[in-house]
């Protein structure tokens, strides 16, 4: 029997092996983009998670005897002015990067539901009052409410998820209030109302659920606007630390020598620019492929 149990299930992963890989190579055909987009979010995922194996040196560690090298051998990307390692600085940054994105993410997404959801399902003031509460958001840029933010909490990691993650609050409340409204306005919530359905069993069982995939869709389009806002933080001496190896601190210090040694600001930014690109590639890729509406106009 166990024989036999064991070569059904060694037939079925021989079925789904060939089927994933025809899945694979139609994404490839019909996205190719997208798939390079998430190799290469992969692949700095990879790089965050395995840093301490993948990196050739610890980032923190200084070589005198090679003071803003230039690439070789034995630095690949080539050494600051501190003669750290850049790629393994680079590498150790991708913790940060992800750490903060995936944080303030998710800060701003719980906000904004719990904002939404009370905009959404109440009238009156308390859905005037919390929709002002927004538009007060929304109406400086994330980086300028940012900004506002880090100057009364004062530097630091912590600091950063939690000014960039209120930045982000104002455009996912926005986004499920509207989700709200549609959702409520469908005749299986007003049936379930007539029903005598207790309103939070309503809200659990029937809004919610529908909510909270196009919040999820929405997150993943807003991690790369987080990155690039606390990045930008970093940039003006008001994010993350030193010695800790933030991208954008990285950018920052090398723009004293950006004219001799370009490298010193040139490969963060580069690993910055490549991430940035390939996240905001994977959102709006999952965005088309799970947004109802942007479905049916293709």
């Amino acid at each position: 029997m166990a024989v036999r149990d064991l070569s059904l299930a060694d037939r079925r992963a021989r079925l789904r092996a060939p089927a994933l890989l025809r899945l694979l190579a139609y994404q490839l055909g019909a996205r190719p983009f997208f798939v390079v987009a998430t190799v290469v979010s992969l692949a700095f995922l990879f790089a965050a998670v395995f840093a301490p194996w993948v990196a050739p040196y610890a980032p923190d560690f200084q070589d005198p005897n090679a003071l803003m090298a230039p690439p070789s051998a034995a630095h690949w990307c080539g050494t600051d002015s501190f003669g750290q390692d850049l790629l393994s600085r680079v590498i150790y940054g991708t913790r940060y990067v992800f750490l903060i994105g995936f944080s303030s993410v998710v800060i701003g997404a719980v906000g904004g539901l719990a904002i939404g959801l009370a905009a959404g399902l109440t009238q009156g003031a308390v859905e005037w009052g919390l929709m002002r509460f927004v538009d007060a958001i929304l109406a400086l840029p994330s980086l300028i409410m940012a900004i506002a933010f880090i100057s009364i909490l004062g530097p630091g990691v912590d600091k950063v998820i939690y000014a960039v993650g209120f930045a982000m609050i104002g455009p996912f409340a926005r986004t499920v209030r509207a989700d709200v409204l549609q959702v409520r306005a469908q005749a299986f919530v007003e049936a379930a109302g007539l029903m005598g359905v207790d309103r939070l069993r309503i809200i659990w069982r029937h809004i919610l659920p529908n909510v909270i995939f196009p919040l999820a869709v929405q997150a993943t389009i807003r991690i790369a606007e987080a990155i690039l806002v606390s990045s930008a933080l970093s940039f003006l001496g008001l994010g993350v630390v030193p010695p800790a190896p933030d991208w954008g601190l990285m950018i920052s210090e090398g723009r004293a020598f950006i004219s001799i040694v370009p490298w010193i600001s040139g490969v963060p930014g580069a690993a910055l620019a490549f991430l940035l690109i390939a996240l905001s590639i994977v959102g709006d890729g999952v965005r088309e492929q799970f947004d109802p509406k942007l479905r049916a106009n293709r």
